[in-house]
């Protein structure tokens, strides 16, 4: 009889798991954290010193002013493992099987377009025109040191904004990954109510004490 080695993996083990590479736009959190703690000074002031209907009016602005604020700055984000591509938008969260995407595009905003021509916008990995700026800076400046034969620390290769880079590697991610059979699928996008309830909940309420006067 035979024993097993411990050593080698089960026949039948599932391929592993990658976790998903998250990407944030650290400039719209930071904005996001001050405009947050700017409504909730503003707005505690008023609840506690305000009078009359002034209360009322500075919860239903907070009610209707906090879930905007953290969907176009906190919340927007992409994820991407080796089988999908997943898309946290302000009002939507849409998934993407590497199958169903046609191609990643860059102009005035970075977007997905699936295999029907449905575009969807990368909130998240916006379009930065200085990052480029500063990147042909510095790639100007490392092929300057090069022709002068004087050594550099700046790379003479070729440098890209993040931005880009972060496009690359899911164009990459597209390229390998996209006739994988676990990587097909169908394009599902899922509406945000947990931000669009309360939102459309403190607009009511707003409007209705600003209409009663």
């Amino acid at each position: 009889m035979t024993t097993p080695d411990p050593k080698s993996p089960a026949p039948d083990a599932p391929d592993p798991q990658y976790k998903d590479r998250a990407y944030r736009s650290p400039s719209g959190i930071a904005g996001g954290v001050l405009l947050l703690a700017i409504a909730g000074w503003l707005g505690v002031d008023a609840l506690v010193a305000g009078d009359g209907r002034t209360p009322w009016v500075a919860l239903a602005a907070l009610i209707f002013l906090v879930p905007l604020v953290v969907a176009f700055t906190l919340r927007p984000a992409v994820f991407a493992n080796e089988q999908r591509l997943r898309i946290r938008n302000p009002f939507r969260v849409i998934s993407l099987p590497w199958g169903t995407v046609e191609a990643l595009r860059s102009g005035y905003s970075n977007e997905v377009f699936d295999k029907s021509g449905t575009k969807y916008q990368l909130w998240a990995v916006p379009v930065s025109l200085r990052g480029r700026k500063k990147a042909a800076r510095q790639q100007a400046r490392g092929a300057a040191s090069d022709t002068s034969g004087r050594t550099s620390a700046i790379p003479t290769g070729p440098v890209r904004a993040q931005t880009d880079q972060i496009m690359d590697e899911l164009r990459d991610l597209v390229e390998t990954r996209g006739e994988d059979e676990g990587a097909q699928g169908e394009v599902s996008v899922r509406w945000a109510y947990e931000i669009v309830g309360p939102a459309a909940a403190g607009a009511v309420l707003l409007a209705i004490l600003l209409a009663v006067g």
